[in-house]
């Protein structure tokens, strides 16, 4: 059940405590420990729908399958998803995983940020694909994938979020 108007009030005001307590100006903020997202990992039923949905309709090229280290006879394969960054999956035969949930800890949605021309062309293509989604914001699609894992392309630039920094 969504919040009440009261709760909403309050979780802004705690909102506010925790930008003002936590987030500091960009000139005093210090550098990062990290370089980027290495790969992110998700779970794949089926490594060929997975790679037609992800390279043929998407765009994003196979960059590796092999093996998965962890669980013999386990795929784990690799997408180019711009900038050195990777989007990955594990299929794990054998395992009853079931479908795909949201749950709390869990993966709420992946957004991956497409030059805006591209946006527009990978647009046709889901519509191409029948695959359903939902258009946000002008510059944000949202749909599952063969899974259900929830995907985003957004047309803003990396570091962005409409029009203003994140990063």
């Amino acid at each position: 059940m969504a919040p009440t108007e009261s709760e909403v009030a309050k979780l802004a005001e705690v909102r506010d405590r925790l930008r003002d307590k936590h987030l500091h100006p960009v000139a005093e903020r210090p550098a990062t420990s990290g370089r980027g997202i290495h790969h992110t990992a998700l779970i794949s039923s089926d490594v060929e729908r997975t790679i037609a949905f992800y390279q043929d309709i998407l765009g994003f090229p196979l960059t590796e399958l092999f093996e998965n280290r962890d669980y013999p006879g386990s795929s784990h394969f690799f997408f180019d998803v711009g900038n050195g960054n990777a989007l990955a999956f594990f299929d794990l035969p054998g395992l009853d995983l079931g479908p795909y949930a949201e749950v709390l800890g869990g993966l709420h949605h992946l957004a991956l940020s497409v030059p805006p021309e591209h946006w527009a062309e990978l647009r046709g293509r889901l519509d191409d694909a029948g695959v359903a989604y939902q258009l946000e914001s002008k510059t944000s699609i949202y749909f599952p994938d063969p899974d259900g894992a929830r995907i985003e392309l957004i047309a803003d630039d990396l570091g962005e979020m409409y029009g203003s920094k994140i990063g």
